[in-house]
């Protein structure tokens, strides 16, 4: 093979035929736990080092000084994944980027996500990575409320209108008070979130 890669006197030019194409990447995706609250920070500067970087986001309602406001927060709080191949990239760097405690390990290597997972959670994601997650829910079933004016609060799931909404019961000012709400904006009360 290094007969082929031999310049041409006459040119100075690399036949293409001799070149062998790039091997594929053996990359797979990572979990790494971040400092609290710092998921972004880390991002950035992990793709700052050229390292593809999921982090997964959820929108959250919170409330401050008398407003409501929505937020997107990580959807694993904590932690974000990175993509690597441990056979060519520097993965030990990571552990030394502003914002992350360390990749999570299995011995003396970093313990990859299964195969899959990750892909279909990025699958999932609208362009503002935000995780379009839909738990399976029944009527009669004890749900929370994410975001909106009813953020926190715990109710029963009546029923799912033909629009696909959700009609759920909420305990309001001792009365249950029935509320359409979008889908995406209550999963189970005793999900963690």
């Amino acid at each position: 093979m290094l007969e082929g890669l031999k310049l041409s006197a006459a040119t100075g030019e690399t036949p293409w035929s001799a070149v062998e194409p790039p091997r594929a990447r053996a990359s797979r995706w990572y979990a790494v736990q971040c400092q609290p609250h710092r998921e972004r920070t880390a991002a950035a500067h992990l793709a700052n080092q050229d390292f593809p970087v999921f982090l997964p986001l959820r929108e959250k309602t919170r409330r401050h000084a008398r407003k409501l406001e929505t937020v997107k927060v990580p959807f694993f709080p904590g932690y974000l994944f990175v993509q690597l191949d441990l056979s060519r990239d520097r993965w030990r760097s990571v552990n030394g980027t502003l914002g992350v405690v360390h990749l999570v390990m299995q011995g003396q290597r970093p313990l990859a996500a299964p195969q899959g997972i990750i892909e279909a959670l990025r699958e999932n994601c609208d362009e503002a990575g935000v995780l379009l997650w839909a738990a399976e829910l029944t009527p009669g079933q004890a749900v929370r409320v994410l975001t909106g004016p009813f953020a926190d609060l715990i109710g029963e799931l009546e029923r799912m209108t033909e629009t696909g909404r959700l009609r759920v019961l909420l305990d309001i000012m001792g009365g249950r008070t029935p509320v359409l709400l979008p889908r995406g904006t209550v999963v189970a009360a005793d999900s963690i979130l």
